[in-house]
């Protein structure tokens, strides 16, 4: 797919199609959002874990890595004294490295980027974005905002979990050694995490300690989630057919169960219909 959108993403049937595409991530990144939360939000204060996570990543507009551990570590002191309920199971990881043959300088900055954005970013897949943005669009500026929305989008429509948007990202930077070496960045510390640190967790996810840690990184998670939402929402909605086709996606999403390439080809269709009909000059142009 980052080869097919190489060579044709300046056509104006695919601008069209990811105009209308990119409203709907939006609505699937707020819809995933809601079931995270629903599934592991439990009281107050990861609520407001959740809240200043949130603050902090759209007035930054950056995941601060600190935050999770600064939330795992309240977690501790908060839960590990008072909580006593049964535990429950969450919380998720996210990375991984490469070996390059190419463009050596950029094949290097590449994985050593997406080591770092796998080791530092707890939670679910979502939670990745902010921090792939900050680094992506404006520390190294591998891409533009557009192109980076039209990377998430890939990432969620395509089999697999989310972070597989390391790979389009690595492939529009450097060609296949480049999409090698982000895929194995961005997924090979969630792999020693499992074989290492996972035999440990399971001897000892008893420990109240351990579990408010799960909690409060959880918490910061979802919020910084919610954060990715906002700072994407500003690239991918920009006027009333944008707005009228996140509201619908958002509406149909918690209504019906509705596939995600399904919403996604009708959100295309749109786009393919509407985008030459509101940018009549851009066509001509093309």
């Amino acid at each position: 797919m980052g080869a097919l959108y190489v060579h044709f993403g300046v056509l104006q049937p695919v601008t069209a199609i990811f105009y209308g595409v990119s409203p709907v991530v939006i609505a699937l990144i707020l819809h995933s959002c809601y079931r995270l939360a629903k599934l592991g939000m439990e009281d107050w204060l990861q609520w407001c874990i959740a809240g200043a996570c949130f603050l902090v990543t759209v007035v930054l507009q950056a995941e601060v890595a600190l935050l999770f551990i600064a939330a795992g570590t309240l977690g501790v002191l908060y839960y590990g004294t008072l909580w006593r309920r049964p535990p429950k199971a969450t919380a998720l990881l996210v990375a991984v490295p490469v070996v390059p043959v190419a463009n050596l300088p950029v094949l290097s900055k590449l994985l050593l980027f997406f080591l770092k954005a796998g080791a530092l970013t707890f939670g679910s897949g979502l939670v990745i974005v902010p921090f792939l943005q900050q680094g992506v669009v404006q520390e190294h500026g591998w891409l533009g905002e557009r192109e980076f929305l039209i990377a998430v989008a890939i990432g969620m429509i395509s089999p697999g979990p989310v972070v597989i948007t390391a790979t389009f990202v690595g492939y529009l930077v450097a060609g296949f050694w480049g999409a090698l070496a982000a895929t194995i960045g961005i997924f090979l510390p969630s792999f020693l995490l499992i074989l290492i640190a996972a035999p440990i967790l399971k001897r000892h996810r008893g420990n109240k300690s351990v579990q408010g840690f799960v909690k409060g990184a959880y918490a910061a998670a979802i919020g910084t989630i919610l954060g990715a939402s906002v700072l994407l929402g500003r690239i991918a909605i920009g006027d009333g057919l944008t707005i009228l086709i996140g509201v619908i996606s958002l509406a149909v999403l918690f209504r019906w169960k509705v596939s995600n390439p399904l919403l996604i080809a009708a959100a295309a269709v749109i786009g393919l219909i509407a985008y030459p009909l509101l940018h009549p000059a851009w066509v001509m142009v093309q």
